[in-house]
Formats: C-alpha cells, structure tokens, sequence
C-alpha cells in the first residue's frame, strides 16, 4: 500500500489538472498516473530526493528497483511513460530546464496477440442465450451488439435510449476523453435489439419508469460491467466454448473478422475508437497469425 499523499503531491495534482485539461482523459487514466507518481514520489522521499530535483541516474534506479521487484516490461513501459509526461510538462512550464526521462529507453516488449474467437465460436456464444424470455433476448441483443460494434463493454452497458437511433441503424458512443463517434450496428444487432425493447425490456422494468439506460435489470438499473462479465461466462460455458473468455473477447473477435473479410485498417480504426493507428495494427497480427494456423493445419505442406 501507498500512502495517501507524499511530500510532492501539490505539484502531482497539478500536472494532472493540466494533463486533463489539455487532454481530456478519463480517470482511469487520471488514476493510473496518479499511482504511478506517487510511488516514485514516496520511494524518491525515502533517499532524501524531490522530484523537481531527480536526475537521470535516481529515475533509472528506481526503474531498476521496479523490475527487481517483478514489474514486467510492459508495466515498466507504462510507469515511464507516466513519468516522462511529468518532467516534459515541467520543463514546458520552466520550473526546470533538464528533462531527466530524454535518454531513458523503454524495455523492449513482446507483442502480445489479444484474445480473440473463431467465426464459429462467436456463432455458439451468439445461440446460447434462450431467446423465449425476457432475460434471454436482452442478453441475446447485447451480445449480438457488441460483436456487431467492438463497443468496450462500459460502452456498452452505458448506452441510452437518446443515443440509440434505430432508424439510421446507429449508436452514438462516447468513448475514451468524452470523444464521440457514430458506430452501426448492422441488420442482425439492430432487429435483435428491435425485438429486446419491444418484448423484453418492458418486461424487464416492471412499470418503473426510470432507468435510461438500453439494457436493464429487473429492477430497473442499467446493466453492470460486472453483471455483463459474469453473463457471458455462463454463456460461452453453455455454447462449448472451453478457454476463458471476457467482454473484450467479441471486441478483439469484431476487429479480427473484419480485417479478415478485407475490411480497411483505418476504417477499423475509426469503428473501435483509437486514437493512434498501431493501437489498431495488432488486429492485423492476429489475422495473419490465424492464416498462418489455417495453411499448418489444411496445406498438405503446412
């Protein structure tokens, strides 16, 4: 555990007030960093060293003692991004005029292939769900969404009735730094979610009038995160899906498939919410890693 403050939380807080405002991140992110700064602040406070005074060598040495400690590479690489933001920030207001993190490397990281689900086992997790209830169509219609979308399962949960647009067939999503974008939903998400406020969610509210949210519970709250994660476990349990599984599975599933089936890199870009473009190339890898299963396992020569 960390403490709640160190001796250079005032200067944290500022930066990140600057850092949201400049940026307009969430605060997951907000939090992240936070974290991040004051654990080097709290370990550069036990030698005696501030953090408007660190040099090079003190920053290195605490990297060093991170990965001693068993950070990965890919921590690692977050917690100096973290910090590197931090003194350029400094610098760019003069209240110093080094920025100790410019010849700091970040450790090399290993690609790591999200994952993903073939076309037939996203066909199993899409027929668990027993359509004859209420219950069952509205999971039916979320899990037909969200492989139709590659929403983030809070994007998904999170959408209202006056985000919804079933005449043009799309959903405005406020996703990452409050940044908006227009998603379809296709022909398939779009009836079954026709279906699900028709004959389901009225059914589900019991009469109370108050939940805004698409997707509700019986008692008449918005779906969860949580709710969500535990539901589609249960499903790709019953559908014969034996790997574990999560909400960001279809995601990873929705990007793959469509590149697969030719879709443009960018437009894929565009559809999940990234704002860089190598966020989004790793789907290429994933595509050409099932390519390279496929030809193993049917080409004579494989």
């Amino acid at each position: 555990m960390i403490r709640t403050n160190c001796l250079n939380q005032a200067l944290i807080d500022r930066f990140l007030d600057a850092f949201w405002s400049e940026r307009g991140v969430s605060r997951n992110t907000l939090a992240s960093y936070d974290r991040d700064l004051r654990l080097l602040c709290h370990w550069l406070d036990e030698h005696g060293v501030s953090m408007e005074q660190a040099t090079r060598a003190e920053l290195l040495e605490y990297l060093a003692v991170r990965v001693r400690d068993g950070a990965k590479a890919a921590t690692t690489a977050r917690l100096l991004s973290s910090v590197r933001r931090f003194y350029r920030w400094q610098v760019r207001e003069n209240m110093r005029k080094d920025d100790p993190t410019a010849q700091i490397e970040a450790p090399k990281q290993g690609r790591h292939l999200p994952n993903t689900l073939s076309e037939e086992e996203v066909e199993a997790l899409l027929q668990a769900p027993d359509t004859s209830n209420a219950h069952g169509l509205r999971d039916r219609a979320m899990l037909e969404l969200l492989y139709a979308t590659g929403l983030r399962v809070s994007e998904l949960v999170g959408i209202r009735l006056s985000e919804l647009s079933l005449s043009h067939g799309v959903i405005r999503i406020t996703g990452k730094g409050n940044k908006e974008r227009l998603v379809p939903m296709g022909e398939e998400a779009h009836d079954w979610i026709q279906t699900y406020l028709r004959d389901a969610r009225p059914t589900l509210m019991q009469g109370k009038d108050i939940a805004e949210h698409v997707f509700v519970t019986t008692r008449g709250s918005g779906m969860t995160r949580q709710m969500f994660w535990v539901m589609i476990q249960r499903y790709a349990f019953e559908g014969g899906i034996v790997r574990h599984i999560s909400p960001h599975t279809l995601r990873h599933a929705f990007a793959t498939h469509l590149l697969n089936h030719g879709a443009d890199l960018r437009v894929v870009q565009m559809l999940l919410g990234h704002s860089d473009l190598s966020t989004t190339q790793i789907y290429t890898h994933v595509a050409q890693a099932r390519l390279q299963d496929l030809h193993r396992e049917h080409h004579p020569r494989g």
